[in-house]
């Protein structure tokens, strides 16, 4: 096997984690501005394909939303991928640098907070589930 169909397939089962977890996926510019301009709480997954994406940033992903608080929107982008996309997202992130894998949450499509990658690398899917769960906690309402 060569490495872009090594790559293919790492980038497809990382694409698919998220979708399997109920995280719409925004390939798009426009996709974004749609889904990051809706009214209520949304949580941006920016996902990627380094290690601490797949062995952190995306188990947490899955399992944090399993919760009695929870976003209302589920979505997710794939930095290094949907590049527009990712772009595109990143304007809603005002005040926060680029960071992949990190999480964005948004309220009425303004920016309330990030899980950035310095928040994830090093730390257990646990960790970054309990730092997810605690922003629902502040900012969502039961389900």
């Amino acid at each position: 096997m060569d490495f872009n169909m090594f790559m293919n397939d790492v980038v497809n089962v990382a694409r698919e984690d998220m979708k399997e977890a109920g995280y719409e996926e925004l390939t798009t510019p426009e996709e974004v501005d749609t889904a990051l301009s809706r009214k209520g709480t949304t949580l941006v997954m920016i996902n990627s394909v380094c290690g601490c994406a797949g062995g952190v940033a995306r188990p947490a992903a899955a399992n944090a939303i399993h919760y009695d608080k929870r976003p209302e929107h589920l979505v997710t982008v794939f930095a290094g991928q949907d590049k527009e996309a990712t772009e595109k997202a990143r304007e809603y992130f005002v005040g926060f640098p680029p960071s992949s894998p990190s999480f964005a949450f948004l309220k009425d499509g303004e920016i309330v907070t990030m899980v950035e990658r310095h928040d994830i690398e090093g730390f257990s899917p646990v960790d970054v589930m309990t730092k997810l769960q605690n922003i629902f906690d502040e900012h969502c309402e039961e389900i």
